[in-house]
């Protein structure tokens, strides 16, 4: 549909299931126009023609971009026939895959709503995952090295637990530790293979940016060691010499997001993101 020129437009994320493809498809574009205003609506678990037909009426009212992940052959249709008679635009996000693996496969897709989010052995292996990064975290219990897929080492702020939680979801196992020059270094970090090893490091001053807002935000003072300028520059000089000392890879966080710089870890230790229903590795379901 063509309207007119606005700097101000409406999502509408139908979905049979939790609608959270859909919604990160949207957020992915919304990202693009940082000067428009956007409004994102969701209609989550619409596995009828009714609660369809209303969700679409919304959607009109609306004049919205509509995306929906439907898997139901019936209200796919209904959907396009819909937005088609009120010229709406409308992008259906899983039929176009799901009929071209199944041209090559020459096997029919389950079309069960949900089926990302079935409690399958990769969604307890996650769980798993889960509960190893909160039981390692901030270097808690350094025998958790030997036993991680991934390791994380940085100076305070440069994101590890975050890290670990991510990359958790993604059903790695991740143990971090933070540096400290006086501290003393695990001898279990010598005992590991490097190639699992990631050394996270800064720019100087936006870490010092980054430590004042953490005290400001405990209600602080934001001037003392902490935030020290030549303190973290000490601090990063110590984390750097290690790094170089266990030929890990090092990743500056600096400009990066929290997926981004996971991104960046899977492609660097060429691990694979198990997050997504499907085979392992090994190739076991």
């Amino acid at each position: 549909m063509m309207f007119e020129s606005t700097d101000f437009v409406t999502f509408f994320v139908i979905s049979d299931s939790a609608g959270e493809t859909a919604t990160k498809l949207a957020q992915a574009t919304m990202a693009q126009y940082p000067t428009v205003e956007f409004n994102l609506f969701r209609r989550t678990f619409v596995t009828d023609k009714e609660a369809l037909a209303q969700a679409l009426q919304d959607a009109l009212e609306e004049k919205a971009l509509v995306l929906h992940t439907l898997i139901n052959q019936e209200l796919i249709n209904q959907t396009c026939e819909f937005c088609q008679k009120n010229n709406l635009f409308s992008f259906d996000v899983l039929t176009p895959p799901i009929e071209e693996i199944e041209r090559l496969t020459g096997i029919q897709p389950t079309r069960q709503p949900g089926a990302l989010h079935l409690l399958n052995e990769n969604y307890f292996k996650r769980i798993k995952a889960m509960e190893f990064a909160v039981k390692y975290d901030d270097g808690k219990d350094p025998r958790g090295f030997l036993e991680a897929d991934v390791v994380l080492l940085g100076v305070s702020r440069t994101s590890k637990t975050p890290l670990s939680l991510f990359l958790a979801n993604k059903n790695l196992k991740v143990a971090n530790l933070p540096l400290i020059p006086q501290a003393h270094i695990p001898k279990q970090l010598w005992e590991i293979d490097p190639k699992k090893i990631v050394g996270l490091t800064n720019n100087p001053d936006i870490l010092n940016n980054i430590r004042k807002e953490r005290m400001r935000s405990y209600g602080l003072n934001p001037d003392t060691a902490y935030s020290d300028i030549e303190k973290i520059r000490a601090e990063l000089k110590f984390a750097n010499e290690l790094y170089e000392k266990l030929g890990c890879v090092v990743i500056n966080v600096a400009s990066l997001s929290i997926e981004e710089t996971a991104s960046l870890i899977l492609n660097a230790l060429k691990l694979e993101d198990h997050s997504y229903y499907g085979t392992d590795s090994s190739g076991e379901k």
